[in-house]
């Protein structure tokens, strides 16, 4: 796997370009790397929903909870679902909007210095993550590392982390052991 620095891509993901995204502050590179959770109804894995969401094209009438999200929006750098299979939907030259209210590393606006990577699933599910998801996970951190020597081990933050009490994710049942 490898990301190409000049235009934010890593080759080996499927790109859906989300418009849910802006330019980063002049000077900001990714220092950290932020791991989250998602699935589309809440608890329900496969489909494409997370795709549609973050492209803001997420068809309202198909779950009642997608009344709720409609007027999001957010996007994530990446993606990576049960089977790992890898999606990409922002450049990691570009801010993603992923992180809400925030802050890490002693800074707030987390979006300005991050790369968000969602995982698909949710927070309170025993059955954690699967082995794909956290190979690939493992495969894209090396690689986002590699080209962002500012992110170490000790960049890799839960969503949890950076917005304490208002979000849970990726929650207990993540295994940071099979990343770092």
């Amino acid at each position: 796997m490898k990301l190409d620095r000049k235009s934010g891509l890593v080759n080996q993901a499927k790109y859906c370009a989300s418009p849910n995204q802006d330019e980063r502050p002049e000077g900001c590179e990714p220092e950290a790397i932020i791991i989250h959770c998602i699935s589309l109804p809440p608890g329900h894995y496969g489909g494409a929903y997370v795709e549609q969401f973050f492209c803001n094209q997420l068809e309202v009438n198909h779950d009642p909870y997608f009344s709720e999200i409609a007027h999001l929006t957010v996007s994530s750098h990446f993606y990576i679902k049960r089977c790992g299979e890898l999606v990409q939907f922002v450049p990691t030259t570009m801010r993603a909007w992923h992180a809400g209210e925030s802050a890490c590393l002693g800074k707030p606006a987390v979006n300005n210095f991050s790369i968000g990577i969602e995982l698909e699933g949710l927070d309170t599910d025993e059955s954690g993550y699967t082995a794909m998801q956290y190979e690939q996970l493992r495969l894209l951190t090396l690689s986002l590392r590699e080209a962002y020597p500012a992110i170490n081990a000790e960049s890799l933050f839960a969503h949890s982390d950076i917005a304490p009490g208002r979000k849970a994710d990726p929650g207990p049942y993540f295994n940071w052991q099979q990343v770092v």
